[in-house]
C-alpha cells in the first residue's frame, strides 16, 4: 500500500471516529486493549494496553485512528501489564466466532463477498440456537466482525471462570465432536410382545440437545418418502450404506406402519429403520453443528474486535445486533459508515477486482474507476487498490 492510499484511509477514519460514539465493553477498565495503526512494513499490533493508557475511547479512536482496534475478552487485575502471567486474570467473557472462509460449503474465489456472508449468517442461527436453547445463556451479544463473518460474546456470570478445559467441553458440544449415537438414545425396558424376556425400546428424546435435532431430521426423512411413490422411495432409501432392497422395503414399510409412533421419538420400530437413523442422525450432527473458530471460544485471554470500530480490512463498521435486526442485517449494506457514503473517489486498481458494496455490484477491469468513496475504501482496505491521483 502506498503512503498516499495511506494517509487518505487515516484521514477518513479519523473523519469517522470524530462523528461516531463508541460504547466500551462492560468492566472496560479491566480489559487489555490493542491496535494495529496504518503503517508501512505491514500491520503490527500494539498491544498490553489499559484503558489508563488509551484514555477515553472516543479520544483515542479520532487522535489514533487505528486501522484495527481490540480488547480483550479476559479481565485481569493489572491489564496493561507486559506479560499474561503479570495481568492476573480474574475471569473471561466466552466469545465466539464464525469466519466466513472456513465454513463448509464456502468456495473462496468462487463464492461471492455477499454468498459467502449470508451462508455466515445461516451458520450463526444455528450458534445462537445452540447458545439459546441448549445452554439457556441469556447475556449475548451479536456482532457483524465488519469483514468475513460475526461474533458473539457471552457475558453470563455462570461462564466467567471456566478455563480452557471447560471451554473446549463447550466447542466440543457445539461442533458435534465425538457425539455418538449410542448417548443420543434413551432405552426403555418394555414387556416383550409375545417373549418370555423384557425388550427395550430406544427412542431420541424429543424435547432438546443434540437428541431433538437429530429427531426432526429423522422426521423429515420420513415426511419426504411418504411424498414418493414406493419405487422412488426404496431408490432414496438404497442411497444410504447397507441399505440394499430388502432393507429399504422393511424400513419403508415400518416407517408407513409406525409413522405416529417415530414422531414421538421412536426408532426401534424395525431393525433396518434403525439402521437407517443411526445414518440420519451422523448426517444431521454434519448439518447442525456450528463450525466456530475453536481456537477463539478455548483462549480465555483472546482479543476481539471493539464493537463501533472501523474494521481496516474493509472500512466497514464493527456491528453490535439486537435479535430483532438480526434478520433484515444486510451486511454490505447497513455496516457501509455513513461518513463514506453520498461522494465518489478515484481509485486505480493493478487488476481486475468485483467490488459488491452499498448496493453497488460491479466487476472493475485494471485502470482508473470513480466509485462511491465507501467502494474504493473497501477496495484499499483490501489492498486490492491505490488512491487516485486527484
Amino acid at each position: 500500500m502506498e503512503e498516499r492510499t495511506r494517509a487518505y484511509l487515516r484521514g477518513r477514519f479519523r473523519d469517522h471516529y470524530r462523528r461516531a460514539t463508541v460504547t466500551p465493553p462492560p468492566s472496560a477498565n479491566e480489559r487489555e486493549w490493542g491496535y494495529i495503526p496504518w503503517r508501512s512494513g505491514g500491520p503490527t499490533m500494539i498491544r498490553h494496553r489499559s484503558l489508563l493508557d488509551l484514555g477515553d475511547i472516543g479520544d483515542f479512536l479520532a487522535r489514533e485512528r487505528p486501522r484495527h482496534v481490540y480488547f480483550s475478552a479476559g479481565r485481569y487485575d493489572d491489564p496493561g501489564a507486559g506479560s499474561m502471567g503479570e495481568k492476573g486474570w480474574r475471569g473471561s467473557d466466552l466469545i465466539f466466532d464464525l469466519d466466513a472462509d472456513h465454513l463448509p460449503g464456502v468456495t473462496p474465489g468462487e463464492d461471492s463477498y455477499g454468498e459467502m456472508l449470508e451462508t455466515c449468517k445461516g451458520a450463526l442461527y444455528k450458534l445462537l440456537s445452540f447458545l439459546d436453547d441448549d445452554f439457556g445463556f441469556e447475556a449475548l451479544t451479536v456482532v457483524f466482525s465488519g469483514g468475513r463473518g460475526y461474533h458473539v460474546h457471552v457475558r453470563d456470570p455462570g461462564v466467567q471462570d471456566l478455563e480452557r478445559d471447560a471451554r473446549r467441553e463447550i466447542v466440543d458440544y457445539v461442533r458435534g465432536i465425538g457425539l455418538d449415537f449410542e448417548e443420543l438414545i434413551t432405552r426403555e425396558t418394555v414387556a416383550g410382545l409375545g417373549r418370555r424376556t423384557p425388550a427395550e425400546k430406544r427412542t431420541l428424546d424429543t424435547r432438546g440437545g443434540w437428541s431433538r435435532r437429530a429427531h426432526e431430521h429423522v422426521v423429515a426423512l420420513v415426511s419426504e418418502l411418504a411424498e414418493m411413490d414406493e419405487a422412488t422411495a426404496i431408490s432414496r432409501l438404497r442411497e444410504f450404506e447397507g441399505i440394499g432392497e430388502g432393507k429399504a422395503k422393511a424400513a419403508l414399510k415400518a416407517m408407513r406402519e409406525n409413522r405416529s409412533e417415530i414422531e414421538s421419538g421412536n426408532v426401534d420400530v424395525h431393525p433396518a429403520f434403525f439402521s437407517l437413523a443411526r445414518q440420519v442422525v451422523a448426517e444431521s450432527v454434519a448439518r447442525d453443528n456450528a463450525p466456530i473458530d475453536e481456537p477463539v471460544t478455548t483462549d480465555t485471554n483472546r482479543l476481539i474486535r471493539l464493537p463501533g470500530s472501523l474494521h481496516g480490512g474493509s472500512g466497514l463498521a464493527v456491528q453490535r445486533l439486537s435479535r430483532e435486526e438480526l434478520d433484515d442485517f444486510s451486511p454490505l449494506v447497513d455496516a457501509v459508515p455513513e461518513t463514506f457514503q453520498n461522494h465518489e473517489i478515484t481509485v486505480e486498481l493493478p487488476e481486475s477486482r468485483r467490488v459488491e458494496l452499498g448496493g453497488l455490484d460491479r466487476s472493475l477491469a485494471p485502470g482508473t474507476h470513480t466509485l462511491p468513496e465507501y467502494a474504493g475504501i473497501f477496495l484499499m482496505a483490501r489492498g486490492w487498490a491505490e488512491k487516485g491521483r486527484e
